[in-house]
């Protein structure tokens, strides 16, 4: 199918986010074509503005325009307990559920050889430094398992055992008002590693 050259670029750029086939992108240009050039002005400008302020905090390394972030700067959160999660939106998932009240420490990614990133290019050593500074009591690795989450957990058991804190690792099993009969085996099977007493 041709499309006029702009047209095609613009359909290009949006096939680049995940999850946006070549019919998703066609719809969402022609959506922004569709758009006064006030509003596409907003959205070019929020997309720039987003780029250029948003960085990782220099202690958390959680998504945030301000440097310590909001999480960060707030005294109320219990210093004494950690989350460490793969990515912001990780926290962001975390928060939504009002649960966790400690601080946070994003690691940027997992351990991942296949695709070329090992610890060096996660902020495991900052998490380190960070652990033993902090006087942190418990870590909670609130990582996917995955075969890189469960090799990025055992790394990082490794190098916080010493530290003297205590370790956890978030249960994973069924979700509320799932059957049984339709989970496959591995969610199961977390399930019941992730029993607790009634």
């Amino acid at each position: 199918m041709y499309f006029t050259p702009p047209l095609a670029k613009l359909i290009e750029e949006f096939q680049r986010f995940p999850g946006v086939g070549p019919k998703s992108a066609q719809r969402m240009a022609f959506f922004v074509l569709s758009m006064s050039k006030e509003s596409v002005h907003d959205f070019a400008f929020a997309l720039t503005d987003a780029k250029n302020r948003v960085k990782n905090c220099s202690r958390c390394f959680h998504l945030s325009s301000e440097d310590p972030c909001e999480l960060c700067k707030n005294e109320r959160r219990d210093r004494t307990t950690m989350c460490v999660v793969a990515e912001s939106r990780d926290v962001i998932a975390l928060e939504r559920s009002r649960e966790f009240k400690g601080t946070y420490h994003v690691l940027t990614g997992l351990i991942s050889p296949l695709d070329g990133k090992g610890p060096d290019q996660l902020s495991v050593r900052e998490l380190v430094n960070r652990v033993g500074v902090e006087e942190v009591k418990e870590v909670i690795l609130a990582i996917n398992p995955t075969i890189e989450g469960d090799a990025t957990v055992l790394y990082l058991t490794r190098l916080l055992k010493p530290i003297g804190c205590r370790i956890t690792r978030i249960a994973f099993g069924l979700p509320v008002g799932a059957d049984l009969e339709y989970a496959d085996d591995v969610t199961l099977s977390r399930a019941m590693e992730g029993r607790r007493e009634v």
